[in-house]
């Protein structure tokens, strides 16, 4: 059954879309993992055919499309590699910020780079000895005259190689009470005087996705830079990881359709015992239950994404919808390769990949735990 938000003109995109990934991304995609890296040109193509940053207004560059044309670009990217997380992050995530708190002059600085792919964006938020509890981030930023002087470190920042335009969540009045009320966020290129790019991280999946160390150390940013008013960083933060989880939520329930539809195909191939695996109750049994939760998560899910493109506020049902999916991604991923076998193991295998791929997602955006805390605080616990 079609969602109630895709129309016509989204099944025409999602052709264009796959006609587009078929060419320059899935036959490339094992190099990249190898690499660990996905080349800057492979944005830039991106954004030629206009699939970065669709929503924007047209004057910085983008189509002014619904947020269903993002559904349907990070679905997309889903199919190829979960390793592709990057793309809808700068999309969906970070070029938010712009286009909610920027001033004119900002967007007008930034969007229209952001659109093409010259310009890469990322987020900042996790420090070493800080994840979830964002009231807690070290980092300060103090204002000197014409500039902030941003000192501190942060871990874990998808796009952290690539990145040009860093949105960081900083301490610009370190004494405040409560301490959220004293964070505010600053954008920071990639050629500002005290920014260093730390490692790249050897993760154990999203091989091809490139996760780093951003390191300050009395970067200069110019005040101009500060998005938003200061202090209220937090309350932004807040109000954008709606849209970040369900995101999220949207991948894990792509990797879980994708991890049953090759586990399938695989067990109607594979033979034992004189027959087609699919052909045993144990097998047929796992794949119902499989393709029933997955039904019941797609369900859900278009319901969430239609209510939050009609601009309601659905934080308790996205906070369910984020540790639901990635946990159920993660359970598929490990019946799929089950299913299998010891061919499941093996690296020329897709289900192997995305067995590594998925466990993160129940961890970025804000812990499958900290969901929880959300949705018993909001049902009145």
């Amino acid at each position: 059954m079609t969602a109630p938000y895709i129309k016509d003109e989204h099944e025409i995109f999602r052709k264009s879309l796959r006609k587009f990934l078929e060419k320059e991304a899935y036959p490339y995609y094992e190099q990249w993992e190898a690499d660990r890296i996905i080349p800057r040109e492979f944005w830039l193509k991106m954004g030629e055919q206009g699939f970065l940053c669709p929503t924007i207004d047209e004057q910085y560059g983008g189509s002014e499309v619904d947020w269903g044309f993002a559904v349907v670009i990070n679905e997309e990217l889903e199919r190829v590699g979960s390793g592709l997380v990057g793309i809808g992050l700068h999309n969906d995530i970070v070029v938010p910020y712009l286009t909610s708190y920027g001033t004119k002059e900002q967007k007008q600085k930034w969007l229209p780079s952001c659109a093409t792919g010259d310009m890469i964006t990322a987020i900042a938020m996790t420090e070493p000895g800080t994840g979830s509890d964002l009231a807690g981030i070290k980092t300060t930023a103090r204002l000197e005259g014409e500039h902030y002087v941003v000192n501190g470190q942060k871990t874990f920042i998808t796009n952290g190689i690539h990145s040009d335009l860093i949105i960081v969540a900083c301490k610009t009045n370190p004494d405040a009470v409560p301490a959220h009320k004293g964070i505010s966020l600053l954008a920071i290129e990639r050629d500002l005087p005290g920014l260093t790019r730390g490692r790249k991280l050897n993760k154990i999946g999203l091989h091809c996705q490139d996760t780093a160390e951003l390191i300050f150390e009395d970067c200069i940013v110019p005040k101009e830079n500060l998005i938003g008013e200061e202090g209220k960083g937090f309350l932004y933060l807040m109000e954008k990881l709606q849209q970040e989880r369900l995101v999220v939520a949207i991948a894990a329930q792509i990797a879980a359709e994708e991890m049953l539809k090759m586990t399938i195909d695989y067990v109607k191939a594979r033979e034992a015992f004189g027959k087609s695996i699919s052909r045993f109750q144990n097998t047929q049994f796992k794949i119902a239950e499989m393709a029933t939760d997955i039904e019941m998560g797609r369900a859900f899910l278009d319901l969430l994404i239609t209510e939050h493109m009609l601009g309601k506020d659905v934080v308790t049902k996205v906070s369910m919808a984020k540790w639901k999916l990635t946990e159920n991604a993660r359970k598929i991923a490990a019946e799929c390769m089950q299913l299998h076998g010891g061919y499941g193991y093996m690296e020329e295998y897709e289900i192997a990949r995305r067995y590594r791929d998925i466990p993160v997602a129940s961890i970025y955006a804000g812990t499958n735990e900290i969901m929880k805390v959300i949705i018993a605080k909001n049902i009145g616990l």
